[in-house]
C-alpha cells in the first residue's frame, strides 16, 4: 500500500500501480469525470500512469493552470492527427501548448500552403476525429526505434530532435491513428475535447534559426463545452476594443514616429499628464515608506556594466556602444538603473546605523529588442522603471521585503488590479550558468523570498529558471478584466552586486561586512503599466488619476464665457478639465465627451448661466440632472479622496 497525500493535507492509502483516475474516482465521481491530468510530487503526469511510490498528488482539472496546459498539449496532437488526413506527407516540427491554446510547426511540402480560408475544414476534422474518444498512450521506446519509425516517416524535425536524446528518454503517445514523439503528458481521452477553433497562421523557423528552413506555424485553441469557445471569442472581441494602441491613439495619449525610431514611445501632453500623476502618487508613497529620490544619467561607462555582469548578460540586447575620441572609451545607453545606484552608496562610508539607505529613481533605461518583438507600449526599446534600491543588512531583508510587498497591495489597490498571485521566480539548478553569485548566496535569497511572502499570506506560485540573473524575486501576476496574465510589480534579493560593486559597511565590532540589495519596481515600467491599465479600464481611469476629470460643454457661443468661468472655478478647486468652445451642435459635443471617455460632462446654457449651476452627464451613465458648484465638487473630491 502506498501513502498519497492530498492538497488539503490528508492522506489516502491506495495499492501500487493504482491510478490518478481511481484515485480521483475514490473521491468524487464527478472529480473523475472532470479530471484531466494528476500532479505527482510537482511533476505533472498523464491521469492513468500508475503510482509507485509515496506521493504527494493534486487531480488537476479544467479549472487548473496545469490542466488546461495538458489539454491544450493533447489538441495540437489532435490537430497534427487532423493535417496527416488532410495533408498527406505533411512533416511535424514541434506542437506545444501556450498561455491561450497550442500551436504546431509543420512542414506541409513544395507548393503548398495554409490559409484563413483552411480553417473550416481543419476544425471540422478535429472535432469528427475526437468523437472517436480516441485514448493518449504512452509508450518508452528505445532511441533505435524512435530513428527508424521516423526515418520511414521521413520526417527530419523528429530525427533531429531524436539525435539529442538518450536511451530512457524518449516517449511516444499515440491516439487513434497518430504516434508522436513526446513526453507528455496528455489527457485521458479525446472525448473532452468538444469546441476547435484555429485562431492564426504564421511563419516560424525551425527552431527559431533564420538559417533553417521556415515552416508553417498554426494557432488554434479548443475547449471542453462550445459555450467556452463562443465566450472566448467574445473577449477576444472586447481585447481588440481594448486595445492599448487604439485606445492610445483615441485618445491621444502616446504616438510613435519612424523618424524617432521603432519602439521609442512619444507621450502626447494628455499621456504625459497621466504618466506624471501615476510618478507623483509613486513618489509620495515612496517618501512616506523612507525612501530618497535619486537621479542618474542615461549612460554609463561600459567598465560600469562589465563591474555589474550587465554587458555579459545584456550585451546582446543592447545598443551599439557609444565612442568617445578618446581612444578605448566607450559608453553604453543604460539597461539598468542598479549598477548606478551601487556608485551612489559608495559616494560615503555607512555604518550599520545607517541601513537600510533606499534610493528610488524613474530612471529610463534602453534595450535592443529585436523589430519583430516590439509591441506598443507593452515592449518598447526605451521604457522608464519606476526603480529603487535598498541597501540593508542580512537581519534587515525579510521585513524590507515584506514592506515592499505592502507598497505593491497599495499601488494595486488604488488602481483597481484586485487579481493578483505572487509568482517565486527562481534559479534553474540544472542550469547554474545563467546565473553569477554562490549557493550559499542563493540559498539566503530564496529562503527571505519564501519566508516573507508566506508571512505576507501571499498566493503563491513557484517557478524554476525566472529568477534574475543576479538573484531570485517575487513577481506579482496581474489578470486584468479580460482574466488575461499579466506580470507587473517585482521584488528581488541581491546578494551578487554587492559584492561586485565591493559595498560594504561598519558592522557594531568596527568589521567591514557586505550589505544585501534589494531591487523593486511596483508598476514595473511606466510603458507597460500604462498599457495594462489602459486595457484593464477600458480607458476609464480612475477618476483621481484621468488626464481630464470634466468638460464644460456650452450649447452655443453666448454661454462660453460662462463656461470659462466653471472651468476657472473648479481649477481652483484642484479640479481638471477644458472647454469646448467649438462651433458645435451640443450632441455632437457630448458625443466626442463619450467617445474620449471624460468622466463628467458639464453642460451650460441659459438656465445654467442665470442661477449659477451646471447640469451634469457622467460618462456611461448619462444625465445627473441639474447643480450647484459647490454640490458637484463635493461630490467629486470625495470619490478621489476614497480611491487614496
Amino acid at each position: 500500500m502506498l501513502n498519497i497525500t492530498l492538497p488539503d493535507g490528508s492522506v489516502r492509502q491506495v495499492e501500487s500501480g493504482s491510478t490518478g483516475h481511481a484515485l480521483a474516482s475514490s473521491i468524487s465521481e464527478g472529480l473523475a469525470r472532470n479530471a484531466l491530468a494528476v500532479r505527482v510530487n510537482g511533476e505533472v503526469r498523464d491521469l492513468h500512469r500508475p503510482f509507485t511510490d509515496d506521493a504527494t498528488v493534486e487531480i488537476l482539472t479544467w479549472n487548473d493552470t496545469a490542466g488546461k496546459s495538458t489539454y491544450w498539449h493533447s489538441s495540437a496532437h489532435l490537430m497534427a492527427e487532423a493535417l496527416e488526413a488532410l495533408y498527406p506527407g505533411v512533416k511535424l516540427a514541434i506542437g506545444p501548448a501556450i498561455e491561450n491554446g497550442f500551436y504546431y510547426d509543420v512542414d506541409l511540402g513544395e507548393g503548398r500552403s495554409i490559409s484563413s480560408e483552411d480553417f473550416p475544414e481543419i476544425e471540422k476534422k478535429m472535432l469528427e476525429l475526437a468523437k472517436n474518444k480516441s485514448r493518449y498512450e504512452r509508450k518508452d521506446v528505445s532511441k533505435a526505434d524512435a530513428i527508424t519509425y521516423f526515418t520511414e516517416k521521413q520526417d527530419p524535425y523528429k530525427l533531429e530532435l531524436i539525435d539529442g536524446l538518450e536511451d530512457g528518454q524518449i516517449t511516444f503517445y499515440t491516439q487513434g491513428g497518430f504516434t508522436d514523439l513526446c513526453r507528455g503528458p496528455h489527457i485521458p481521452d479525446t472525448s473532452t475535447i468538444k469546441a476547435a477553433k484555429l485562431m492564426n497562421v504564421a511563419g516560424a523557423y525551425w527552431r527559431g534559426d533564420e538559417k533553417n528552413k521556415q515552416l508553417t506555424r498554426l494557432y488554434g485553441i479548443t475547449f471542453p463545452k462550445a459555450k467556452d469557445l463562443t465566450e472566448y471569442l467574445e473577449r477576444l472581441e472586447e481585447a481588440k476594443r481594448r486595445d492599448h494602441r487604439k485606445l492610445g491613439k483615441e485618445l491621444k495619449l502616446f504616438a510613435f514616429s519612424e523618424k524617432v525610431g521603432a519602439g521609442l514611445p512619444l507621450w502626447l501632453p494628455k499621456g504625459t499628464a497621466l504618466r506624471e500623476r501615476l510618478e507623483q502618487f509613486l513618489r509620495k508613497a515612496q517618501v512616506k515608506a523612507g525612501y530618497q529620490p535619486v537621479v542618474t544619467p542615461h549612460i554609463g561607462s561600459k567598465e560600469l556594466y562589465v563591474t555589474s555582469g550587465h554587458y555579459e548578460k545584456y550585451g546582446a540586447d543592447s545598443f551599439q556602444p557609444i565612442k568617445t575620441p578618446n581612444p578605448g572609451e566607450e559608453f553604453f545607453l543604460k539597461p539598468m538603473n542598479c549598477p548606478h545606484h551601487c556608485e551612489i552608496y559608495k559616494t560615503e562610508p555607512r555604518s550599520y546605523r545607517d541601513l537600510p539607505v533606499r534610493y528610488a529613481e524613474f530612471g529610463t533605461v534602453y534595450r535592443y529588442e529585436q523589430s519583430g518583438e516590439l509591441h506598443g507600449l507593452t515592449r518598447v526599446r526605451g521604457f522608464t522603471q519606476d526603480d529603487a534600491h535598498i541597501f540593508c543588512r542580512p537581519d534587515q531583508v525579510k521585513d524590507e521585503f515584506k514592506k515592499v510587498i505592502d507598497l505593491v497591495l497599495y499601488v494595486f489597490k488604488n488602481l483597481g488590479f484586485e487579481d493578483y498571485t505572487a509568482q517565486i521566480s527562481l534559479r534553474d539548478p540544472e542550469n547554474k550558468t545563467k546565473y553569477i553569485g554562490s549557493d550559499e548566496n542563493w540559498a539566503l535569497a530564496e529562503s527571505a523570498i519564501q519566508e516573507a511572502a508566506a508571512e505576507k499570506g501571499l498566493s503563491t506560485t513557484t517557478e524554476l529558471g525566472e529568477a534574475a540573473f543576479y538573484g531570485p524575486k517575487l513577481d506579482f501576476m496581474v489578470r486584468d478584466a479580460l482574466g488575461r496574465r499579466w506580470q507587473l510589480g517585482t521584488i528581488q534579493v541581491d546578494y551578487n552586486l554587492p559584492e561586485r560593486f565591493d559595498l560594504e559597511y561598519v558592522a557594531p565590532d568596527n568589521t567591514k561586512q557586505r550589505p544585501v540589495m534589494l531591487h523593486r519596481a511596483p508598476f514595473g515600467s511606466l510603458e507597460r503599466f500604462v498599457a495594462v491599465l489602459i486595457e484593464h479600464c477600458a480607458g476609464n481611469f480612475p477618476l483621481w488619476l484621468t488626464p481630464e476629470q470634466f468638460i464644460v460643454l456650452p450649447i452655443s457661443d453666448k454661454y462660453i464665457d460662462y463656461a470659462n468661468e466653471v472651468k476657472a472655478q473648479l481649477e481652483q478647486r484642484e479640479l481638471r478639465g477644458t472647454v469646448d468652445a467649438r462651433d458645435e451642435r451640443i450632441g455632437r459635443k457630448i458625443r466626442d465627451a463619450e467617445m474620449g471617455k471624460i468622466p463628467y460632462l458639464l453642460v451650460v446654457g441659459e438656465k445654467e448661466a442665470q442661477d449659477n449651476i451646471i447640469s451634469v452627464r457622467k460618462h456611461g451613465e448619462g444625465d445627473l440632472g441639474s447643480m450647484p458648484l459647490d454640490a458637484f465638487v463635493k461630490s467629486v473630491q470625495s470619490q478621489i479622496v476614497e480611491a487614496y
